[in-house]
């Protein structure tokens, strides 16, 4: 498998300030060049041959870097600007590195697997720390670190930073007893039973209480007129 480094070509440029806008109407991407004790430099980049790079590199990947055409050197892309709306790069930062010198960099965290906690419980991953800080030197910063969920089979189970499987050529800069991923248990909704009004409920009971009442009164009376009446006859 070849180890060669992804390459980019930049162009000195003289255009700075709200004039870079019709550069990249021409396609092309301004950028600074930084770093290594050396001072920084205007340059532009083809907007289409970095968005390749983009897609096809990973956070902490080393690129050579050739400006009009001279020898290239490594750089970290280090910062990216981009359009509110479209999200398409507006401006990168290009960081010069020493291959003899440690970064410190920070390394996205990928979860990879199923959490039991998850499929069998109902369960909702957390991803509390979605990244990490690593050291190392710039051929061996790592692109991402995996950590395996099927640990978690409950929702008492927690995996921390310091169970993170590290490379031997880096250096973890993070606490061990951070919290990396855990399940939530599902939320229960307690249905509330209607609450009736006392006022309405004793109202209607007196009323029921008053015709019941009345019923028995008048069958008395009703009853007190039949007696007599067989009386009198």
């Amino acid at each position: 498998m070849s180890t060669a480094r992804p390459t980019l070509a930049a162009d000195h440029r003289e255009v700075t300030g709200k004039a870079v806008a019709r550069l990249r109407r021409a396609g092309k991407l301004p950028a600074v060049v930084y770093g290594n004790g050396v001072e920084s430099a205007n340059v532009t980049v083809d907007a289409h041959d970095f968005e390749l790079l983009r897609r096809r590199s990973g956070p902490n990947t080393l690129v050579d870097l050739s400006v009009d055409g001279t020898k290239p050197r490594p750089v970290l892309v280090h910062g990216v600007q981009l359009h509110p709306v479209n999200r398409r790069p507006l401006h990168v930062d290009l960081f010069l590195v020493r291959m003899t010198e440690e970064l410190t960099v920070d390394v996205p965290l990928v979860p990879t697997g199923t959490a039991p906690a998850v499929e069998l419980n109902g369960g909702t991953l957390l991803h509390v720390t979605e990244s990490v800080r690593v050291r190392a030197l710039p051929d061996h910063l790592p692109q991402s670190i995996e950590y395996a969920i099927e640990s978690l089979v409950d929702f008492e189970s927690v995996i921390h930073v310091g169970d993170l499987a590290i490379p031997a050529d880096a250096t973890l800069l993070a606490d061990a007893g951070e919290i990396v991923a855990k399940v939530l248990p599902p939320r229960v909704e307690v249905e509330e039973a209607p609450v009736v009004a006392e006022g309405v409920e004793g109202a209607e009971g007196a009323e029921g209480a008053e015709e019941a009442e009345g019923a028995e009164a008048a069958a008395g009376s009703s009853g007190g007129r039949a007696e007599a009446d067989s009386t009198d006859a």
